[in-house]
């Protein structure tokens, strides 16, 4: 039996239960699939912080370090908004996102059509909507220096270089000749320098990509046309930024930003979560909606691991369950009754055991998949000119 380590990193707030069903899961298709999993866990964030004084303590850097893929919650705690930078949850991410070197985070949008009526925007702008985000996430106004405040001034920097731009712009090409051949570039080329720099880039990889078709728009454009055309878009690429903020818009066409996974990826470990925060409001609930996190699975089985008849086992599990009418509290109309977190994921884990289920689920719906079945080859940094 092939067998993996896994890193699991429940986090803050709603991580523990959601990453929790995510682990049910992975299980249930590792005894399906004949696949070993081994799952460790470790703080981050404000965990990481309570348990260690850091919130990427040295034990957690040293375990992703040697995994073959990491499992996060999420990060942020109230409590410690005005704590001093480098004890906020959110550095501690920043950081694993850097230790890891995952510069490319895939963000997938698609809508399930029994959920349809929970976005609020009009079915018929809904149909046909399958996005993938292609976001850098290891450069930009998040990590660039000089960052300080001092009073009443606040300085931060935007700096990219040609060859980060050029990496994650090949991972968003290669992902859309396996979709619908087009991407999207995101930027503000009229009044900044780095974007312009981020536009000639693109545009200078796209000529190895004759048979994608290439388009640009401004940040502001493409955020209307996200809510008034969204199916217009194939792959945006984009920003650091641009691309966090692009991606939670992008929530409402789906209906909830709990249905969201992300994938983060690099020349080694991937790191898989779910878009949603810490959620700190319903923490120890146990109403949260888990199937970001079950999705995000599913992009660590397929993108991490390279195992995607089992990455296609949970995607069409999730279909089964909520075409079968399982809600939980964010995706239930008045009326609807309401399962938990746990429930949910029990669900899933037992239809990916019962393989009738996922099959009928597959002949059963017309969704196409929002990331690419063939997993595609992340250019490592030797490839970058």
């Amino acid at each position: 039996m092939k067998s993996y380590g896994i890193a699991v990193l429940p986090g803050d707030g709603i991580g523990p239960e959601v990453t929790a069903e995510a682990e049910r899961v992975l299980q249930a298709a590792g005894q399906r699939f004949g696949i070993g999993f081994t799952l460790s866990h470790f703080a981050v964030g404000a965990a990481g912080v309570a348990a260690a004084g850091d919130p990427l303590p040295d034990e957690t850097r040293a375990a992703v370090r040697s995994a073959d893929a990491v499992l996060l919650g999420a990060v942020g705690d109230p409590a410690l908004d005005r704590a001093p930078r480098h004890l906020k949850p959110e550095t501690g991410l920043l950081a694993l996102r850097a230790l890891l070197g995952v510069y490319a985070n895939l963000r997938p949008v698609a809508v399930f059509p029994p959920l349809a009526d929970r976005s609020p925007l009009k079915a018929d702008r809904l149909h046909g909507v399958d996005v993938l985000i292609v976001r850098e996430l290891t450069g930009g106004l998040y990590y660039g220096e000089p960052r300080r405040r001092d009073g009443s001034r606040a300085v931060n920097t935007l700096v990219y270089t040609a060859a980060e731009i050029a990496r994650v712009a090949r991972v968003a090409f290669e992902a859309a000749r396996r979709r619908r051949r087009l991407v999207t570039s995101v930027d503000k080329a009229n009044v900044l320098e780095v974007s312009q720099l981020w536009r000639d880039t693109v545009t200078t990889i796209g000529q190895e990509y004759p048979d994608v078709r290439l388009a640009h728009l401004y940040v502001d454009h493409a955020a209307m046309r996200l809510v008034t055309d969204p199916a217009a878009f194939d792959v945006i690429l984009t920003e650091n930024m641009f691309g966090d903020i692009l991606s939670d818009e992008a929530a409402v066409l789906a209906g909830a930003l709990g249905l969201l996974p992300s994938a983060s990826l690099g020349a080694g470990a991937g790191l898989f979560e779910p878009v949603h925060g810490s959620a700190p409001d319903i923490a120890g609930q146990g109403i949260a909606n888990p199937i970001g996190a079950i999705a995000s699975a599913a992009l660590l089985l397929r993108h991490g691991l390279g195992l995607p008849e089992a990455a296609d086992a949970v995607e069409q599990a999730i279909r089964a369950v909520l075409e079968a009418g399982a809600r939980t509290r964010d995706l239930a109309a008045a009326g609807e009754p309401v399962i938990g977190t746990r429930e949910m994921g029990e669900r899933i884990a037992g239809l990916i055991l019962d393989e009738r289920g996922t099959r009928k689920s597959e002949r059963g719906t017309d969704v196409r998949a929002s990331v690419p079945r063939s997993a595609f080859r992340v250019p490592r940094s030797n490839d970058v000119p």
